[in-house]
Protein backbone atom coordinates (compact mmCIF):
# COMPACT_ATOMS: atom_id res chain seq x y z
CA UNK A 1 0.00 0.00 0.00
CA UNK A 2 1.19 3.48 -0.89
CA UNK A 3 0.47 6.31 1.49
CA UNK A 4 -0.60 9.61 -0.03
CA UNK A 5 -0.78 12.96 1.70
CA UNK A 6 -3.19 14.53 -0.81
CA UNK A 7 -6.34 15.50 1.05
CA UNK A 8 -7.89 17.64 -1.71
CA UNK A 9 -11.48 16.40 -2.03
CA UNK A 10 -12.44 14.81 -5.32
CA UNK A 11 -15.80 13.25 -4.38
CA UNK A 12 -18.07 14.64 -1.66
CA UNK A 13 -21.29 13.15 -0.36
CA UNK A 14 -23.17 15.66 1.79
CA UNK A 15 -26.16 14.33 3.77
CA UNK A 16 -27.20 12.01 0.91
CA UNK A 17 -30.40 9.97 1.14
CA UNK A 18 -30.99 7.48 -1.69
CA UNK A 19 -32.60 4.13 -2.35
CA UNK A 20 -35.23 2.25 -4.29
CA UNK A 21 -38.83 3.53 -4.36
CA UNK A 22 -39.80 3.88 -0.68
CA UNK A 23 -36.86 1.83 0.66
CA UNK A 24 -33.96 4.12 1.52
CA UNK A 25 -30.50 2.50 1.58
CA UNK A 26 -28.31 5.56 2.15
CA UNK A 27 -29.34 7.53 5.22
CA UNK A 28 -27.86 11.03 5.57
CA UNK A 29 -24.51 9.80 4.31
CA UNK A 30 -21.57 12.23 4.27
CA UNK A 31 -17.94 11.56 3.34
CA UNK A 32 -15.13 12.81 1.11
CA UNK A 33 -12.72 10.92 -1.15
CA UNK A 34 -9.30 12.53 -1.75
CA UNK A 35 -7.97 13.01 -5.26
CA UNK A 36 -5.58 10.38 -6.57
CA UNK A 37 -6.41 7.86 -3.86
CA UNK A 38 -7.94 4.40 -3.60
CA UNK A 39 -10.80 4.51 -1.12
CA UNK A 40 -12.39 1.21 -0.16
CA UNK A 41 -16.02 0.95 0.90
CA UNK A 42 -16.47 -1.79 3.49
CA UNK A 43 -19.30 -3.11 5.63
CA UNK A 44 -21.81 -5.99 5.77
CA UNK A 45 -24.16 -6.96 2.97
CA UNK A 46 -26.95 -4.42 2.76
CA UNK A 47 -24.82 -1.60 4.20
CA UNK A 48 -25.17 0.47 1.02
CA UNK A 49 -21.73 0.08 -0.56
CA UNK A 50 -22.89 -0.64 -4.10
CA UNK A 51 -25.67 1.92 -3.71
CA UNK A 52 -23.00 4.60 -3.18
CA UNK A 53 -21.45 3.77 -6.56
CA UNK A 54 -24.82 3.61 -8.33
CA UNK A 55 -25.90 6.94 -6.85
CA UNK A 56 -22.60 8.58 -7.75
CA UNK A 57 -22.88 7.29 -11.33
CA UNK A 58 -26.42 8.56 -11.77
CA UNK A 59 -28.18 5.18 -11.71
CA UNK A 60 -30.07 6.36 -8.63
CA UNK A 61 -31.18 9.93 -7.91
CA UNK A 62 -30.69 11.18 -4.34
CA UNK A 63 -33.87 12.08 -2.46
CA UNK A 64 -31.87 14.50 -0.34
CA UNK A 65 -28.37 15.92 -0.06
CA UNK A 66 -25.64 16.92 -2.48
CA UNK A 67 -22.92 15.11 -4.40
CA UNK A 68 -19.92 17.12 -5.58
CA UNK A 69 -17.08 16.35 -7.95
CA UNK A 70 -14.05 18.60 -7.54
CA UNK A 71 -16.32 21.13 -5.86
CA UNK A 72 -19.00 21.11 -8.59
CA UNK A 73 -22.52 19.98 -7.72
CA UNK A 74 -23.30 16.86 -9.80
CA UNK A 75 -26.41 15.80 -7.88
CA UNK A 76 -28.87 14.28 -10.33
CA UNK A 77 -26.51 14.56 -13.31
CA UNK A 78 -27.06 12.14 -16.20
CA UNK A 79 -24.65 9.30 -16.90
CA UNK A 80 -23.70 11.02 -20.16
CA UNK A 81 -22.77 14.17 -18.22
CA UNK A 82 -20.84 12.16 -15.64
CA UNK A 83 -18.89 10.31 -18.34
CA UNK A 84 -18.03 13.67 -19.89
CA UNK A 85 -16.75 14.80 -16.49
CA UNK A 86 -14.43 11.81 -16.35
CA UNK A 87 -16.32 9.31 -14.19
CA UNK A 88 -16.26 5.65 -15.32
CA UNK A 89 -18.05 2.73 -13.67
CA UNK A 90 -17.14 -0.98 -13.75
CA UNK A 91 -20.14 -2.75 -12.17
CA UNK A 92 -20.37 -6.21 -10.63
CA UNK A 93 -20.48 -9.30 -12.81
CA UNK A 94 -19.69 -9.62 -16.49
CA UNK A 95 -20.80 -6.75 -18.68
CA UNK A 96 -19.36 -7.65 -22.05
CA UNK A 97 -20.81 -8.46 -25.47
CA UNK A 98 -19.82 -12.11 -25.57
CA UNK A 99 -20.39 -12.67 -29.29
CA UNK A 100 -18.25 -9.70 -30.25
CA UNK A 101 -14.46 -9.73 -30.33
CA UNK A 102 -12.22 -8.17 -27.71
CA UNK A 103 -11.46 -5.34 -30.14
CA UNK A 104 -15.15 -4.75 -30.90
CA UNK A 105 -15.93 -4.59 -27.18
CA UNK A 106 -13.25 -1.94 -26.80
CA UNK A 107 -14.70 -0.01 -29.72
CA UNK A 108 -18.10 0.02 -28.02
CA UNK A 109 -16.48 1.23 -24.82
CA UNK A 110 -15.24 4.30 -26.66
CA UNK A 111 -18.46 5.04 -28.50
CA UNK A 112 -18.82 8.45 -26.85
CA UNK A 113 -15.31 9.40 -28.01
CA UNK A 114 -15.80 8.78 -31.71
CA UNK A 115 -14.02 6.01 -33.64
CA UNK A 116 -10.90 8.02 -34.53
CA UNK A 117 -10.08 8.78 -30.87
CA UNK A 118 -11.10 5.28 -29.77
CA UNK A 119 -8.78 3.62 -32.29
CA UNK A 120 -5.94 5.88 -31.19
CA UNK A 121 -6.45 4.97 -27.54
CA UNK A 122 -7.01 1.21 -27.81
CA UNK A 123 -3.28 0.37 -28.22
CA UNK A 124 -2.32 2.34 -25.10
CA UNK A 125 -5.03 0.62 -23.06
CA UNK A 126 -3.96 -2.82 -24.26
CA UNK A 127 -0.44 -2.16 -22.97
CA UNK A 128 -1.90 -2.61 -19.46
CA UNK A 129 -3.24 -6.06 -20.40
CA UNK A 130 -0.75 -8.14 -22.42
CA UNK A 131 -2.86 -11.31 -22.29
CA UNK A 132 -5.97 -9.49 -23.53
CA UNK A 133 -3.87 -7.88 -26.25
CA UNK A 134 -2.86 -11.34 -27.46
CA UNK A 135 -6.53 -12.27 -27.81
CA UNK A 136 -7.71 -9.11 -29.52
CA UNK A 137 -9.57 -11.01 -32.27
CA UNK A 138 -11.10 -13.65 -29.97
CA UNK A 139 -14.72 -13.59 -28.89
CA UNK A 140 -15.13 -11.96 -25.50
CA UNK A 141 -17.08 -15.03 -24.32
CA UNK A 142 -14.00 -17.21 -24.91
CA UNK A 143 -11.85 -15.24 -22.44
CA UNK A 144 -11.22 -16.48 -18.93
CA UNK A 145 -12.94 -14.72 -16.03
CA UNK A 146 -9.79 -12.77 -15.27
CA UNK A 147 -9.32 -11.72 -18.88
CA UNK A 148 -12.95 -10.61 -19.09
CA UNK A 149 -12.57 -8.44 -15.99
CA UNK A 150 -9.39 -6.93 -17.40
CA UNK A 151 -11.26 -6.19 -20.64
CA UNK A 152 -14.03 -4.47 -18.69
CA UNK A 153 -11.50 -2.30 -16.87
CA UNK A 154 -9.69 -1.61 -20.14
CA UNK A 155 -12.94 -0.49 -21.72
CA UNK A 156 -13.40 2.00 -18.86
CA UNK A 157 -9.80 3.21 -19.21
CA UNK A 158 -10.44 4.20 -22.83
CA UNK A 159 -12.24 7.21 -21.39
CA UNK A 160 -9.09 8.20 -19.47
CA UNK A 161 -11.25 8.56 -16.36
CA UNK A 162 -10.40 10.97 -13.61
CA UNK A 163 -12.59 8.88 -11.31
CA UNK A 164 -12.97 5.10 -11.54
CA UNK A 165 -15.82 3.40 -9.68
CA UNK A 166 -15.39 -0.36 -9.44
CA UNK A 167 -17.72 -2.85 -7.76
CA UNK A 168 -16.41 -6.23 -6.55
CA UNK A 169 -13.59 -6.65 -9.11
CA UNK A 170 -12.41 -9.96 -7.59
CA UNK A 171 -15.62 -11.97 -8.07
CA UNK A 172 -14.84 -15.22 -9.90
CA UNK A 173 -11.12 -14.50 -10.23
CA UNK A 174 -8.13 -16.49 -9.02
CA UNK A 175 -6.05 -14.95 -6.20
CA UNK A 176 -3.20 -14.24 -8.60
CA UNK A 177 -5.44 -12.38 -11.06
CA UNK A 178 -7.03 -10.46 -8.19
CA UNK A 179 -3.62 -9.20 -7.14
CA UNK A 180 -2.92 -8.12 -10.72
CA UNK A 181 -6.19 -6.14 -10.77
CA UNK A 182 -5.37 -4.46 -7.45
CA UNK A 183 -1.86 -3.60 -8.66
CA UNK A 184 -3.33 -2.00 -11.77
CA UNK A 185 -5.74 0.08 -9.67
CA UNK A 186 -2.84 1.13 -7.47
CA UNK A 187 -0.85 2.19 -10.53
CA UNK A 188 -3.78 4.21 -11.86
CA UNK A 189 -4.21 5.97 -8.50
CA UNK A 190 -0.50 6.73 -8.35
CA UNK A 191 -0.87 8.36 -11.77
CA UNK A 192 -3.70 10.58 -10.49
CA UNK A 193 -6.93 8.61 -10.99
CA UNK A 194 -9.29 8.62 -8.02
CA UNK A 195 -10.58 5.10 -7.33
CA UNK A 196 -13.66 4.30 -5.24
CA UNK A 197 -14.01 0.55 -4.79
CA UNK A 198 -16.32 -2.02 -3.25
CA UNK A 199 -14.54 -5.32 -2.65
CA UNK A 200 -15.39 -8.49 -0.71
CA UNK A 201 -11.71 -9.40 -0.23
CA UNK A 202 -11.30 -6.69 2.37
CA UNK A 203 -7.88 -7.64 3.72
CA UNK A 204 -6.30 -7.94 0.27
CA UNK A 205 -7.91 -4.74 -0.99
CA UNK A 206 -6.80 -2.76 2.06
CA UNK A 207 -3.16 -3.52 1.22
CA UNK A 208 -3.52 -1.52 -1.99
CA UNK A 209 -5.84 1.19 -0.65
CA UNK A 210 -5.21 4.53 1.00
CA UNK A 211 -8.41 4.88 3.00
CA UNK A 212 -11.45 2.86 3.99
CA UNK A 213 -15.00 3.97 4.67
CA UNK A 214 -17.08 1.60 6.80
CA UNK A 215 -20.83 1.72 6.29
CA UNK A 216 -23.66 0.23 8.29
CA UNK A 217 -27.34 0.69 7.36
CA UNK A 218 -26.35 3.37 4.88
CA UNK A 219 -24.49 5.46 7.42
CA UNK A 220 -20.79 6.11 7.89
CA UNK A 221 -19.52 4.36 11.00
CA UNK A 222 -15.77 4.72 10.46
CA UNK A 223 -13.34 6.50 8.15
CA UNK A 224 -9.68 5.61 8.63
CA UNK A 225 -6.52 5.07 6.66
CA UNK A 226 -6.19 1.54 5.29
CA UNK A 227 -2.99 1.12 7.27
CA UNK A 228 -4.77 1.87 10.54
CA UNK A 229 -7.49 -0.67 9.85
CA UNK A 230 -4.99 -3.35 8.81
CA UNK A 231 -3.17 -2.81 12.10
CA UNK A 232 -6.41 -3.03 14.14
CA UNK A 233 -6.85 -6.48 15.75
CA UNK A 234 -10.60 -5.84 15.89
CA UNK A 235 -10.86 -5.44 12.10
CA UNK A 236 -12.24 -8.90 11.37
CA UNK A 237 -14.85 -8.69 14.11
CA UNK A 238 -15.93 -5.22 13.06
CA UNK A 239 -15.83 -5.37 9.27
CA UNK A 240 -16.10 -8.96 8.10
CA UNK A 241 -19.53 -9.68 9.50
CA UNK A 242 -18.93 -10.66 13.10
CA UNK A 243 -20.50 -7.60 14.68
CA UNK A 244 -23.26 -6.90 12.18
CA UNK A 245 -26.39 -8.45 10.82
CA UNK A 246 -27.35 -8.46 7.20
CA UNK A 247 -30.24 -6.10 6.63
CA UNK A 248 -30.76 -6.60 2.91
CA UNK A 249 -29.62 -8.94 0.17
CA UNK A 250 -26.32 -8.03 -1.44
CA UNK A 251 -27.83 -8.11 -4.90
CA UNK A 252 -30.29 -5.41 -3.92
CA UNK A 253 -27.74 -2.85 -2.91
Amino acid sequence: MTTHNNTTPCIEFDDVVAGYKDFMILNNLSFTVPKGSITLLIGPNGAGKSTVLKTLFGLLTPRQGKIRLNGDDITGATQKDLLARGIAFVPQGRNLFGQLSVYENLELGGITLGMKTTHERIPEVLEFFPRVKERMNSLASSLSGGEQKQLEIGRALLLRPKVLLIDEPSIGLSPMVVQDVFKLLRKLADQGTTVLMVEQNVKSALKYSDNAIALESGRLVLYKSAAEILADPQMERLFLGGAHTTTAAAATV
